[in-house]
């Protein structure tokens, strides 16, 4: 066992053991419970939280697996400490600290940060590139922003087959078509704009990729996307000096636990769509995009939550409501006399059956009758799981019996202040089209005065 990893802290050790167990990993005595059921007598495998257990336990469990597995442990080890030094550097020297380097900084603070890019670069075919010398990486500014569109394989795994890279001025450093050298079973043309066709022919690899990333990414560059480690998972490439536009935001109309898609980000932070509905991908305008997410960051700050803009969704399910948890005894023509305007359902397109409860899709007219018709209903407002304004209400039957489900919007959160993002967006050149959209959206956008009702205050009963 080497002195880094034994000379490692505890908590270091501890997300080791943790990457061990989501990666199924074993050492010579198995995985770690297997190692705690067979050496401790006491409590045997109850105890499998790692960081409830001593450091020694810790290293005894590490020092189990192969010398090819604990030179990458000590890859790990590492890799934490460089985060540490740039952490101090930061502490000690922080008017010397690049815009863009903060931003690396905040998404390495990110929750989810060591979920998701601690890879598994122990694996065959991966590449890992160190971001060398602290200070000088501290002050360069230098970024590049990277997208890949990928294919679903018949051995189950995903592989690259197009790669765009772009700089901070948005200049093409790299656009290619990727041969994946295996079997395709799905090559997404509908979401990658790849096909099978395209790639006839191709002779660039995912070696000679890594080979150019390692080229282009020299002296410590940084390097920008959304969502950026399933890129670097599907290009096998281990890189840490980066900005995940997914995480330098905060979202006040979705949960902590969720992020927004890049295209209504670039919605409500650049004020231009990266494509239509039904569109498929394009990697370069998604990398473009990225970019000028971190632009925008860099430049006006958003540092208050913002809203993900409200034609993220498209326009024809912003004219609907959904209703949804209704009792399957409750016939969905009933649900109609609950709300104003002049509503409609299609039942053999709408309807949807989960045991004991349905949920089914209102249609209105516009987007203001459905808005107003959302309003106009008595009932709790909350927001459901996604961040979605919803009413809990309760429809008396004919008969009187009382009927309760949820009814929600189709949107994000479109109850709007005058917040930081309509003051500091990006706005594109405008055309008369877009100002026309531009007056509407507004419109939609207005404040309701209505009040909530108190969280356990019952829901009033509509007749």
């Amino acid at each position: 066992m080497g002195e880094r990893l034994a000379g490692a802290e505890k908590e270091v050790l501890v997300e080791i053991v943790r990457f061990t167990q989501k990666n199924g990993l074993k050492g010579a005595e198995g995985g770690w419970k297997d190692f705690l059921a067979r050496n401790d007598k006491k409590f045997g495998a109850s105890v499998s939280d790692p960081k409830k257990r001593t450091k020694d336990v810790l290293l005894a469990f590490l020092v189990t697996f192969s010398k090819d597995f604990q030179k990458y442990f000590r890859k790990l080890v590492r890799r934490h400490a460089e985060r540490r030094a740039i952490e101090q550097y930061m502490n000690e020297f922080s008017g010397k600290i690049s815009p863009e380097q903060k931003l690396v900084q905040l998404t390495t603070e990110h929750l989810d940060y060591r979920k998701n890019y601690y890879f598994p670069s122990y694996q065959e075919g991966w590449k890992v590139m160190r971001i060398g010398k602290v200070s000088s990486s501290m002050n360069s500014g230098a970024m590049l922003a990277i997208d890949c569109e990928m294919v679903l394989c018949h051995d189950g795994t995903e592989s690259v087959v197009r790669v765009c890279v772009v700089d901070n001025t948005l200049e093409v450093k790299l656009d290619t078509l990727v041969n994946p050298l295996k079997a395709v079973a799905d090559y997404r043309t509908h979401i990658t704009g790849v096909s099978k066709k395209d790639l006839e022919g191709v002779t660039c690899s995912l070696v000679d990729v890594q080979k150019s990333l390692k080229k282009i990414l020299a002296k410590g560059k940084i390097l920008i996307g959304h969502s950026l480690y399933r890129d670097l998972y599907a290009l096998k490439f281990d890189y840490s000096r980066v900005i995940d536009t997914a995480y330098i935001f905060k979202y006040a109309n979705l949960p902590t636990t969720s992020s927004a898609s890049l295209n209504s980000l670039c919605k409500s932070v650049c004020g231009y769509s990266v494509r239509e509905d039904g569109e498929p991908h394009n990697c370069l305008k998604d990398a473009e995009a990225a970019m000028n997410l971190v632009t925008a960051k860099l430049k006006h700050g958003f540092n208050d939550p913002i809203e993900i803009a409200e034609n993220s969704v498209p326009e024809p399910d912003q004219m609907k409501l959904l209703a949804h948890r209704i009792p399957v005894y409750l016939p969905c023509q009933e649900l109609l006399k609950i709300f104003s305007g002049n509503p409609s359902i299609d039942e053999k397109i709408d309807s949807r059956i989960r045991g004991e409860f349905y949920s089914t899709c209102i249609s209105f007219n516009d987007i203001d009758e459905a808005d107003k018709a959302f309003d106009e209903l008595d009932g709790q407002e909350t927001k459901d799981s996604s961040g979605r304004l919803q009413k809990s209400v309760l429809l008396k039957r004919d008969n009187g019996d009382v009927a309760g489900f949820f009814v929600r919007k189709m949107v994000y959160g479109s109850r709007l202040n005058n917040s930081e993002v309509s003051k500091k967006r990006s706005q594109p050149t405008e055309n008369a089209e877009q100002k026309k959209e531009d007056a509407n959206g507004n419109k939609r956008k207005r404040q309701r005065s209505s009040k909530k009702h108190a969280k356990k205050a019952k829901a009033p009963v509509v007749e």
